[in-house]
């Protein structure tokens, strides 16, 4: 018998547990520095202006982890980039010059279709591609152009995260086929290091995120994708649209930070984590009560 009231006393805390993270808004982002400040921005922001709850899944997986995980309800929002839903989650081609606006229009259109998944208002910067070298190099190039020459002529390593050589549309298979690189070796690499590995020379060139700290802490050489092979990738939140019926301030509350982050916002609070060793929920707090945006 009490056995049994046991079990039922589990049960029912069980169930009481899982009620209580369904009244919460389950952010997540992917596992790389921005990626970790984000989520604590966004829900630091909604924590001042709501009554709802926050919980957090930090570093859940690079894109193709991530739109399972918001369709399935597993996580309710996270931090995308137009141009990463676009061609990596919709498969769509982006014209040659297409504009940010026309981009997320698009990107926007298709999540809701596909995955009943929105696109808030962008935050305000962009992230997305350059391809980095040391400059103590027997090269100089100033272009991607100017390095697929270089690489039929210098044995060159290319390095980038395992997710990159897996993306269809604006990963790898597709930059070789749009730009005629020969290098000499590929290697995977953990976003988190690559930087390192490039700078001690274990790879020859990487795919930088325009908002890393570490390129200027290199001082590493960056190149103009010269055939625009890569799209516009505008940082916004992505949220199911069950959770904006269950949580009806949050659409309007995460539209209030439209456009109040920089580049040069976002790479100060990288440089805060991966060079003065901050934890991402600090540099975020900090970055919210700077702005005017939330208290002390």
């Amino acid at each position: 018998m009490k056995k049994g009231i046991g079990i039922l006393i589990l049960v029912f805390a069980l169930l009481l547990s899982a009620c209580g993270s369904k009244d919460a808004i389950v952010i997540s982002g992917k596992p790389w520095t921005e990626q970790f400040i984000l989520p604590h921005l966004l829900g630091l922001y909604i924590e001042e202006k709501t009554d709802y709850k926050v919980t957090y899944q930090e570093g859940l997986g690079e894109v193709a982890i991530m739109t399972p995980a918001l369709e399935k309800g597993d996580i309710d929002l996270y931090v995308e980039y137009t141009g990463t839903g676009l061609k990596d989650v919709l498969k769509e081609d982006v014209a040659s010059g297409e504009s940010s606006e026309s981009v997320y229009k698009r990107v926007k259109k298709g999540y809701e279709e596909q995955f009943d998944v929105t696109w808030l208002e962008p935050l305000g910067f962009e992230n997305g591609y350059t391809l980095a070298y040391m400059p103590d190099q027997s090269y100089d190039a100033s272009t991607y152009s100017d390095l697929a020459e270089v690489s039929t002529e210098e044995k060159i390593v290319f390095g980038a995260p395992h997710a990159f050589y897996e993306r269809k549309g604006d990963g790898y298979e597709d930059l070789v086929d749009v730009y005629p690189f020969t290098f000499a070796d590929t290697k995977s690499l953990d976003p988190n290091v690559m930087y390192e590995a490039v700078k001690n020379g274990e790879v020859d060139v990487i795919p930088a995120f325009t908002t890393d700290s570490r390129i200027q802490l290199f001082e590493l050489a960056t190149t103009k994708d010269d055939l625009e092979f890569f799209p516009k990738y505008e940082a916004a939140p992505v949220v199911r649209q069950e959770t904006l019926k269950k949580f009806p301030e949050l659409a309007s509350i995460l539209n209030e930070l439209a456009g109040k982050i920089s580049e040069e916002d976002m790479l100060k609070m990288n440089a805060r984590v991966d060079l003065d060793q901050q934890k991402p929920e600090d540099v975020a707090k900090d970055f919210l009560v700077e702005k005017g945006l939330i208290g002390q």
